[in-house]
């Protein structure tokens, strides 16, 4: 790889831990306490931001945790003591707002991740965390902060943000590295 290569990814990567370094630590405690709580934990994300958040629901059903995916069909009714996991990087999304109200509607609490703390997602939920990052919302003229196109910086971020709060989890739950282990699929 040329040496333009190997500054993108010094740049791509110095604005990812930016990003990181101006989450609150205490939200995402905050945020792993709800989930821990929960009755039923259901998931839901658009486009790129849904593989990560399907990764995040993977590994919480790896930890023992009760949890499914919007659109699965064996996702159950969100009710009382129930949490929606969602996340709307610019927090404007259709989709979004349409199953958070669905949510909220039924009782359940609504934890959203979300780059705009100020949007219309963030108004309808009971637990905002900011990830501080680049979005499709902002990835334009001067607002753009990242070489990284539209919202890569929002989602490599939320990667990392649920790694992090697995292993916040596994620590929570008591669970051992092989008790997850013992919940993966055979079937692949």
């Amino acid at each position: 790889m040329t040496g333009g290569g190997t500054d993108l990814f010094r740049i791509a990567l110095n604005e990812l831990g930016g990003v990181l370094a101006r989450i609150d630590d205490d939200r995402i405690d905050a945020a792993c306490g709800m989930l821990v709580e929960a009755k039923q934990i259901v998931v839901y994300g658009c486009g790129r931001e849904a593989l990560q958040v399907k990764g995040f629901a993977m590994r919480l059903h790896h930890l023992g945790l009760p949890v499914s995916v919007v659109g699965d069909m064996t996702t159950p009714p969100l009710g009382e003591g129930d949490v929606f996991l969602v996340s709307s990087g610019p927090g404007e999304t259709s989709t979004v707002l349409a199953l958070m109200r669905v949510a909220r509607a039924a009782g359940a609490k609504i934890l959203l991740l979300t780059a705009q703390p100020r949007s219309s997602a963030a108004s309808l939920s009971d637990f905002t965390l900011l990830v501080p990052a680049q979005t499709m919302a902002d990835d334009q003229g001067p607002e753009k902060t990242s070489v990284l196109p539209m919202g890569s910086v929002f989602e490599g971020a939320l990667f990392l943000v649920f790694e992090v709060m697995v292993l916040k989890l596994k620590t929570m739950t008591g669970q051992s590295s092989e008790a997850m282990r013992s919940r993966h699929t055979n079937m692949e």
